[in-house]
Protein backbone atom coordinates (compact mmCIF):
# COMPACT_ATOMS: atom_id res chain seq x y z
CA UNK A 1 0.00 0.00 0.00
CA UNK A 2 2.90 2.29 0.85
CA UNK A 3 4.40 1.66 -2.61
CA UNK A 4 1.08 2.56 -4.24
CA UNK A 5 0.99 5.88 -2.33
CA UNK A 6 4.56 6.69 -3.35
CA UNK A 7 3.78 5.98 -6.99
CA UNK A 8 0.68 8.17 -6.77
CA UNK A 9 2.68 11.00 -5.27
CA UNK A 10 5.22 10.76 -8.10
CA UNK A 11 2.48 10.92 -10.72
CA UNK A 12 0.97 13.98 -9.02
CA UNK A 13 4.38 15.65 -8.78
CA UNK A 14 5.10 15.01 -12.47
CA UNK A 15 1.68 16.40 -13.38
CA UNK A 16 2.34 19.54 -11.34
CA UNK A 17 5.74 19.96 -12.99
CA UNK A 18 4.13 19.55 -16.39
CA UNK A 19 1.50 22.14 -15.56
CA UNK A 20 4.20 24.48 -14.31
CA UNK A 21 6.18 24.09 -17.54
CA UNK A 22 3.04 24.73 -19.58
CA UNK A 23 2.36 27.85 -17.57
CA UNK A 24 5.89 29.08 -18.19
CA UNK A 25 5.54 28.38 -21.92
CA UNK A 26 2.12 30.05 -22.16
CA UNK A 27 2.13 33.27 -24.17
CA UNK A 28 1.06 36.33 -22.20
CA UNK A 29 -0.30 39.55 -23.75
CA UNK A 30 2.25 42.33 -23.49
CA UNK A 31 -0.49 44.63 -22.16
CA UNK A 32 -0.18 42.83 -18.80
CA UNK A 33 3.20 44.48 -18.32
CA UNK A 34 3.46 47.85 -16.51
CA UNK A 35 3.34 49.95 -19.67
CA UNK A 36 2.83 53.69 -19.43
CA UNK A 37 1.29 55.61 -22.30
CA UNK A 38 3.20 58.54 -23.76
CA UNK A 39 1.23 59.84 -26.72
CA UNK A 40 -1.11 58.12 -29.09
CA UNK A 41 -0.10 54.48 -29.33
CA UNK A 42 3.41 55.01 -27.92
CA UNK A 43 4.06 53.11 -24.68
CA UNK A 44 7.06 52.92 -22.35
CA UNK A 45 8.20 49.78 -20.53
CA UNK A 46 10.13 50.55 -17.33
CA UNK A 47 13.32 48.78 -16.23
CA UNK A 48 12.78 45.28 -14.90
CA UNK A 49 12.98 41.61 -15.83
CA UNK A 50 9.87 40.26 -17.52
CA UNK A 51 9.86 36.47 -17.58
CA UNK A 52 8.13 34.22 -20.08
CA UNK A 53 6.82 34.61 -23.61
CA UNK A 54 4.75 37.65 -24.64
CA UNK A 55 2.68 38.75 -27.62
CA UNK A 56 1.65 42.06 -29.16
CA UNK A 57 -1.86 41.76 -30.58
CA UNK A 58 -2.68 45.40 -31.37
CA UNK A 59 -1.00 48.27 -33.19
CA UNK A 60 1.31 50.02 -30.73
CA UNK A 61 4.87 51.29 -30.30
CA UNK A 62 6.76 49.97 -27.27
CA UNK A 63 9.89 51.80 -26.14
CA UNK A 64 11.92 50.04 -23.44
CA UNK A 65 13.62 52.10 -20.78
CA UNK A 66 17.25 51.14 -20.01
CA UNK A 67 17.25 47.90 -18.02
CA UNK A 68 13.99 46.51 -19.44
CA UNK A 69 14.69 42.83 -20.19
CA UNK A 70 12.50 40.09 -21.69
CA UNK A 71 13.79 36.85 -20.13
CA UNK A 72 12.49 33.87 -22.10
CA UNK A 73 13.66 31.24 -19.59
CA UNK A 74 14.70 28.90 -22.40
CA UNK A 75 11.23 28.27 -23.87
CA UNK A 76 9.19 29.45 -26.84
CA UNK A 77 9.53 32.89 -28.43
CA UNK A 78 10.59 35.98 -26.55
CA UNK A 79 8.01 38.29 -28.15
CA UNK A 80 5.46 37.48 -30.87
CA UNK A 81 4.14 40.33 -33.02
CA UNK A 82 0.70 39.58 -34.43
CA UNK A 83 -0.67 43.00 -35.43
CA UNK A 84 0.16 45.62 -38.06
CA UNK A 85 2.22 48.77 -37.43
CA UNK A 86 3.94 47.59 -34.25
CA UNK A 87 7.18 49.20 -33.09
CA UNK A 88 9.66 47.65 -30.65
CA UNK A 89 12.59 49.84 -29.65
CA UNK A 90 15.48 49.64 -27.18
CA UNK A 91 14.54 46.32 -25.57
CA UNK A 92 16.77 43.43 -24.47
CA UNK A 93 15.78 39.81 -25.18
CA UNK A 94 17.58 36.95 -23.46
CA UNK A 95 17.44 33.16 -23.37
CA UNK A 96 14.34 32.38 -25.42
CA UNK A 97 13.79 28.83 -26.69
CA UNK A 98 16.15 27.08 -29.10
CA UNK A 99 13.89 24.53 -30.76
CA UNK A 100 14.81 25.18 -34.40
CA UNK A 101 11.98 22.96 -35.68
CA UNK A 102 9.49 25.14 -33.80
CA UNK A 103 11.33 28.23 -35.13
CA UNK A 104 11.85 29.69 -31.65
CA UNK A 105 13.00 33.30 -31.97
CA UNK A 106 13.70 36.25 -29.75
CA UNK A 107 11.29 38.26 -31.92
CA UNK A 108 8.81 36.37 -34.11
CA UNK A 109 7.02 38.61 -36.61
CA UNK A 110 3.89 36.89 -37.93
CA UNK A 111 2.08 37.43 -41.28
CA UNK A 112 -0.38 39.94 -39.78
CA UNK A 113 2.45 42.19 -38.60
CA UNK A 114 2.82 44.28 -41.76
CA UNK A 115 4.89 47.43 -41.28
CA UNK A 116 6.60 46.35 -38.04
CA UNK A 117 9.60 48.47 -37.01
CA UNK A 118 12.21 46.71 -34.85
CA UNK A 119 14.87 49.21 -33.88
CA UNK A 120 17.84 49.38 -31.52
CA UNK A 121 17.18 46.15 -29.64
CA UNK A 122 19.68 43.68 -28.19
CA UNK A 123 19.10 39.94 -28.51
CA UNK A 124 21.21 37.15 -27.08
CA UNK A 125 20.16 33.50 -27.25
CA UNK A 126 20.55 30.13 -28.93
CA UNK A 127 17.53 30.13 -31.25
CA UNK A 128 16.73 32.43 -34.15
CA UNK A 129 17.22 36.10 -33.40
CA UNK A 130 14.50 37.77 -35.50
CA UNK A 131 12.18 35.65 -37.66
CA UNK A 132 10.01 37.50 -40.18
CA UNK A 133 7.30 35.21 -41.54
CA UNK A 134 5.27 35.94 -44.65
CA UNK A 135 4.65 39.65 -44.20
CA UNK A 136 5.66 42.92 -45.88
CA UNK A 137 7.28 46.30 -45.31
CA UNK A 138 9.09 45.35 -42.11
CA UNK A 139 12.05 47.46 -40.92
CA UNK A 140 14.86 45.90 -38.85
CA UNK A 141 17.25 48.69 -37.94
CA UNK A 142 20.32 48.93 -35.68
CA UNK A 143 19.71 45.74 -33.71
CA UNK A 144 22.51 43.72 -32.07
CA UNK A 145 22.13 39.94 -32.18
CA UNK A 146 24.46 37.52 -30.42
CA UNK A 147 24.33 33.73 -30.67
CA UNK A 148 26.03 31.10 -28.52
CA UNK A 149 29.59 30.35 -29.72
CA UNK A 150 29.79 27.24 -27.51
CA UNK A 151 27.25 25.44 -29.75
CA UNK A 152 27.95 23.92 -33.14
CA UNK A 153 27.00 26.48 -35.76
CA UNK A 154 24.47 24.13 -37.39
CA UNK A 155 22.63 23.86 -34.06
CA UNK A 156 22.14 27.62 -33.73
CA UNK A 157 19.39 29.70 -35.27
CA UNK A 158 20.04 32.39 -37.88
CA UNK A 159 20.48 35.95 -36.67
CA UNK A 160 17.81 37.38 -39.00
CA UNK A 161 15.56 35.06 -41.03
CA UNK A 162 13.21 36.32 -43.75
CA UNK A 163 10.70 33.86 -45.19
CA UNK A 164 8.23 34.87 -47.93
CA UNK A 165 8.84 38.53 -47.11
CA UNK A 166 8.45 41.52 -49.43
CA UNK A 167 9.68 45.08 -49.00
CA UNK A 168 11.79 44.51 -45.87
CA UNK A 169 14.49 47.02 -44.89
CA UNK A 170 17.32 45.38 -42.93
CA UNK A 171 19.72 48.19 -42.10
CA UNK A 172 22.66 48.70 -39.74
CA UNK A 173 22.31 45.49 -37.72
CA UNK A 174 25.20 43.67 -36.06
CA UNK A 175 25.08 39.87 -35.95
CA UNK A 176 27.66 37.42 -34.66
CA UNK A 177 27.99 33.79 -33.50
CA UNK A 178 24.66 32.67 -34.96
CA UNK A 179 24.35 30.12 -37.79
CA UNK A 180 23.85 32.50 -40.75
CA UNK A 181 23.85 36.22 -40.22
CA UNK A 182 20.94 37.07 -42.54
CA UNK A 183 19.03 34.31 -44.36
CA UNK A 184 16.61 35.32 -47.14
CA UNK A 185 14.33 32.52 -48.36
CA UNK A 186 11.71 32.95 -51.10
CA UNK A 187 11.62 36.69 -50.43
CA UNK A 188 11.61 39.35 -53.14
CA UNK A 189 12.14 43.10 -53.26
CA UNK A 190 14.08 43.53 -50.00
CA UNK A 191 16.98 45.81 -49.02
CA UNK A 192 19.95 44.73 -46.89
CA UNK A 193 22.23 47.68 -46.19
CA UNK A 194 25.08 48.54 -43.84
CA UNK A 195 24.93 45.37 -41.72
CA UNK A 196 28.01 43.91 -40.00
CA UNK A 197 28.11 40.11 -39.83
CA UNK A 198 30.90 38.27 -38.00
CA UNK A 199 31.96 34.76 -36.93
CA UNK A 200 29.19 32.85 -38.74
CA UNK A 201 28.62 30.07 -41.24
CA UNK A 202 27.30 32.37 -44.00
CA UNK A 203 27.22 36.12 -43.54
CA UNK A 204 24.36 36.65 -46.03
CA UNK A 205 22.52 33.67 -47.53
CA UNK A 206 20.04 34.06 -50.41
CA UNK A 207 17.83 31.17 -51.57
CA UNK A 208 15.14 31.56 -54.26
CA UNK A 209 15.09 35.33 -53.67
CA UNK A 210 14.75 37.73 -56.60
CA UNK A 211 15.00 41.49 -57.09
CA UNK A 212 16.87 42.06 -53.84
CA UNK A 213 19.45 44.73 -53.00
CA UNK A 214 22.60 44.01 -50.99
CA UNK A 215 24.36 47.33 -50.37
CA UNK A 216 27.35 48.25 -48.23
CA UNK A 217 27.45 45.29 -45.85
CA UNK A 218 30.55 43.81 -44.18
CA UNK A 219 31.34 40.17 -43.34
CA UNK A 220 34.28 39.01 -41.25
CA UNK A 221 35.57 35.55 -40.29
CA UNK A 222 32.63 33.65 -41.76
CA UNK A 223 32.88 30.34 -43.61
CA UNK A 224 31.33 32.09 -46.63
CA UNK A 225 30.81 35.83 -46.72
CA UNK A 226 27.98 36.12 -49.25
CA UNK A 227 26.25 32.91 -50.41
CA UNK A 228 24.10 33.94 -53.37
CA UNK A 229 22.07 30.92 -54.49
CA UNK A 230 19.20 30.09 -56.83
CA UNK A 231 18.24 33.74 -57.39
CA UNK A 232 18.05 36.34 -60.13
CA UNK A 233 18.20 40.12 -60.45
CA UNK A 234 20.29 40.68 -57.33
CA UNK A 235 21.99 44.06 -56.93
CA UNK A 236 25.21 43.53 -54.94
CA UNK A 237 27.07 46.83 -54.54
CA UNK A 238 29.73 48.17 -52.18
CA UNK A 239 30.03 45.18 -49.86
CA UNK A 240 33.15 43.96 -48.06
CA UNK A 241 34.40 40.48 -47.22
CA UNK A 242 37.32 40.37 -44.79
CA UNK A 243 39.14 37.24 -43.61
CA UNK A 244 36.31 34.94 -44.56
CA UNK A 245 36.98 31.26 -45.12
CA UNK A 246 36.34 29.15 -48.24
CA UNK A 247 34.52 31.85 -50.26
CA UNK A 248 34.20 35.62 -50.15
CA UNK A 249 31.33 35.73 -52.66
CA UNK A 250 29.74 32.48 -53.85
CA UNK A 251 27.38 32.56 -56.83
CA UNK A 252 25.37 29.38 -57.39
CA UNK A 253 22.82 29.56 -60.21
CA UNK A 254 22.63 33.36 -60.16
CA UNK A 255 21.33 35.08 -63.29
CA UNK A 256 20.79 38.66 -64.53
CA UNK A 257 22.47 40.15 -61.46
CA UNK A 258 24.92 43.00 -60.86
CA UNK A 259 28.07 42.86 -58.70
CA UNK A 260 29.85 46.21 -58.45
CA UNK A 261 32.21 48.10 -56.12
CA UNK A 262 32.68 45.12 -53.78
CA UNK A 263 35.98 44.40 -52.02
CA UNK A 264 36.97 40.86 -51.05
CA UNK A 265 40.24 40.43 -49.19
CA UNK A 266 42.18 37.70 -47.36
CA UNK A 267 39.87 34.75 -48.00
CA UNK A 268 41.42 31.85 -46.12
CA UNK A 269 41.87 28.24 -47.17
CA UNK A 270 39.03 26.23 -45.66
CA UNK A 271 40.01 22.79 -46.95
CA UNK A 272 40.88 19.80 -44.78
CA UNK A 273 44.59 20.48 -45.12
CA UNK A 274 45.05 17.68 -47.66
CA UNK A 275 46.48 19.32 -50.77
CA UNK A 276 45.15 16.45 -52.89
CA UNK A 277 41.53 17.42 -52.14
CA UNK A 278 40.18 20.21 -54.29
CA UNK A 279 37.50 22.73 -53.36
CA UNK A 280 37.17 25.52 -50.78
CA UNK A 281 40.72 26.74 -51.40
CA UNK A 282 39.97 30.25 -50.28
CA UNK A 283 38.22 31.75 -53.30
CA UNK A 284 37.51 35.46 -53.40
CA UNK A 285 34.79 34.88 -56.04
CA UNK A 286 33.32 31.50 -57.00
CA UNK A 287 30.93 31.42 -59.96
CA UNK A 288 29.05 28.14 -60.40
CA UNK A 289 26.39 27.60 -63.06
CA UNK A 290 25.67 31.35 -63.25
CA UNK A 291 24.94 33.27 -66.45
CA UNK A 292 24.15 36.74 -67.82
CA UNK A 293 25.60 38.65 -64.85
CA UNK A 294 27.55 41.90 -64.78
CA UNK A 295 30.68 41.72 -62.59
CA UNK A 296 32.46 45.06 -62.81
CA UNK A 297 34.61 47.41 -60.73
CA UNK A 298 35.25 44.98 -57.87
CA UNK A 299 38.52 44.24 -56.06
CA UNK A 300 39.56 40.68 -55.19
CA UNK A 301 42.83 40.48 -53.31
CA UNK A 302 45.22 38.48 -51.14
CA UNK A 303 43.31 35.21 -51.39
CA UNK A 304 44.28 31.70 -52.46
CA UNK A 305 42.17 32.00 -55.65
CA UNK A 306 41.00 35.30 -57.10
CA UNK A 307 38.15 33.90 -59.21
CA UNK A 308 36.99 30.34 -59.95
CA UNK A 309 34.48 29.94 -62.74
CA UNK A 310 32.97 26.54 -63.59
CA UNK A 311 29.91 24.43 -64.50
CA UNK A 312 28.68 26.26 -67.56
CA UNK A 313 29.07 29.77 -66.17
CA UNK A 314 29.14 31.70 -69.44
CA UNK A 315 27.94 34.96 -70.97
CA UNK A 316 28.93 36.97 -67.91
CA UNK A 317 30.36 40.48 -68.32
CA UNK A 318 33.63 40.53 -66.31
CA UNK A 319 35.52 43.81 -66.74
CA UNK A 320 37.08 46.74 -64.86
CA UNK A 321 37.88 44.58 -61.82
CA UNK A 322 41.17 44.35 -59.91
CA UNK A 323 42.78 41.01 -59.05
CA UNK A 324 45.63 41.82 -56.68
CA UNK A 325 48.14 39.53 -54.99
CA UNK A 326 46.14 36.31 -55.14
CA UNK A 327 48.15 33.10 -55.04
CA UNK A 328 46.26 31.99 -58.16
CA UNK A 329 44.40 34.65 -60.06
CA UNK A 330 42.05 32.49 -62.13
CA UNK A 331 40.84 28.91 -62.03
CA UNK A 332 38.86 27.90 -65.11
CA UNK A 333 38.44 24.44 -66.63
CA UNK A 334 36.24 24.34 -69.72
CA UNK A 335 36.47 24.07 -73.48
CA UNK A 336 35.09 27.48 -74.47
CA UNK A 337 37.10 30.68 -74.73
CA UNK A 338 36.07 33.29 -72.15
CA UNK A 339 36.82 36.89 -73.06
CA UNK A 340 37.06 39.01 -69.91
CA UNK A 341 36.92 42.53 -71.28
CA UNK A 342 34.11 44.77 -72.45
CA UNK A 343 34.04 47.83 -74.70
CA UNK A 344 37.80 47.71 -75.12
CA UNK A 345 38.51 47.66 -71.39
CA UNK A 346 39.61 44.64 -69.36
CA UNK A 347 40.70 44.04 -65.77
CA UNK A 348 43.78 44.80 -63.68
CA UNK A 349 46.03 41.81 -62.90
CA UNK A 350 48.83 42.31 -60.42
CA UNK A 351 50.91 39.56 -62.09
CA UNK A 352 50.56 40.91 -65.64
CA UNK A 353 53.99 41.10 -67.29
CA UNK A 354 53.02 43.00 -70.43
CA UNK A 355 53.75 46.61 -71.37
CA UNK A 356 51.97 49.75 -72.52
CA UNK A 357 54.04 51.42 -75.21
CA UNK A 358 51.41 53.94 -76.30
CA UNK A 359 50.46 54.99 -72.73
CA UNK A 360 46.74 54.40 -73.19
CA UNK A 361 46.45 52.59 -69.86
CA UNK A 362 45.94 49.21 -71.52
CA UNK A 363 48.41 46.38 -71.93
CA UNK A 364 49.64 45.76 -75.45
CA UNK A 365 49.35 41.97 -75.20
CA UNK A 366 46.49 39.90 -73.85
CA UNK A 367 46.52 38.42 -70.36
CA UNK A 368 46.06 34.64 -70.32
CA UNK A 369 46.20 33.36 -66.74
CA UNK A 370 46.07 29.60 -67.33
CA UNK A 371 47.88 27.14 -69.56
CA UNK A 372 47.44 23.44 -70.26
CA UNK A 373 49.61 22.52 -67.28
CA UNK A 374 47.29 24.41 -64.93
CA UNK A 375 44.32 22.53 -66.41
CA UNK A 376 46.14 19.23 -65.94
CA UNK A 377 46.79 20.02 -62.27
CA UNK A 378 43.13 20.92 -61.66
CA UNK A 379 41.82 17.81 -63.36
CA UNK A 380 44.35 15.49 -61.70
CA UNK A 381 45.45 16.99 -58.35
CA UNK A 382 47.87 14.09 -57.75
CA UNK A 383 50.14 15.56 -60.44
CA UNK A 384 51.05 18.29 -57.92
CA UNK A 385 53.58 15.83 -56.53
CA UNK A 386 55.56 16.39 -59.74
CA UNK A 387 55.12 20.19 -59.74
CA UNK A 388 58.84 20.98 -59.67
CA UNK A 389 59.93 17.95 -61.66
CA UNK A 390 61.48 17.97 -65.14
CA UNK A 391 58.32 16.49 -66.71
CA UNK A 392 56.19 19.52 -65.78
CA UNK A 393 58.89 21.94 -66.91
CA UNK A 394 59.11 20.09 -70.25
CA UNK A 395 55.34 20.39 -70.73
CA UNK A 396 55.46 24.13 -70.10
CA UNK A 397 58.38 24.54 -72.54
CA UNK A 398 56.57 22.59 -75.25
CA UNK A 399 53.46 24.71 -74.77
CA UNK A 400 55.44 27.94 -75.12
CA UNK A 401 57.38 26.67 -78.12
CA UNK A 402 54.33 25.31 -79.93
CA UNK A 403 51.34 27.58 -79.14
CA UNK A 404 49.22 25.53 -81.53
CA UNK A 405 48.70 23.19 -78.57
CA UNK A 406 46.94 25.93 -76.58
CA UNK A 407 43.39 25.02 -75.54
CA UNK A 408 40.52 27.50 -74.97
CA UNK A 409 40.50 29.30 -71.65
CA UNK A 410 40.26 32.78 -70.14
CA UNK A 411 41.65 35.73 -72.07
CA UNK A 412 41.68 39.43 -71.21
CA UNK A 413 42.50 41.19 -74.47
CA UNK A 414 42.71 44.67 -72.91
CA UNK A 415 44.29 44.33 -69.44
CA UNK A 416 44.44 47.48 -67.33
CA UNK A 417 47.81 48.83 -66.24
CA UNK A 418 46.39 50.42 -63.07
CA UNK A 419 43.81 49.19 -60.61
CA UNK A 420 40.41 50.85 -61.18
CA UNK A 421 39.39 50.39 -57.54
CA UNK A 422 41.68 51.01 -54.58
CA UNK A 423 41.54 49.26 -51.21
CA UNK A 424 39.62 51.11 -48.55
CA UNK A 425 41.15 52.08 -45.23
CA UNK A 426 41.06 49.17 -42.81
CA UNK A 427 38.06 49.42 -40.52
CA UNK A 428 38.46 48.37 -36.88
CA UNK A 429 36.81 45.06 -35.98
CA UNK A 430 33.75 45.35 -33.79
Amino acid sequence: MTGFKQASMKVIALALLSLGASALAAVQPVTRLPLTQDAGQRWHLPAGEYRGSFSVDQSMQIVCEPGAVFQGEGQGNGLIINAPDVGIEGCTFLDWGHDLTAMNAGLFIQPKARGAVIKGNRLQGRGFGIWVDGTADVSLVDNRIQGDPTMRSQDRGNGIHLYAVHGARVIGNQVRDTRDGIYIDTSNGNLLQGNTLEDLRYGVHYMFANDNQLIGNTTRRTRTGYALMQSRKLTVIGNRSEQDQNYGILMNYITYSTLRDNIVTDVRDGSTGDSMISGAEGKALFIYNSLFNSIEHNRFEHSAVGIHLTAGSEDNRIADNAFVGNQRQVKYVATRLQEWSADGRGNFWSDYLGWDRNNDGLGDIAYEPNDNVDRLLWLYPQVRLLMNGPGIELLRWVQRAFPVMKSPGVQDSHPLMKSPIQPLAQEPAA
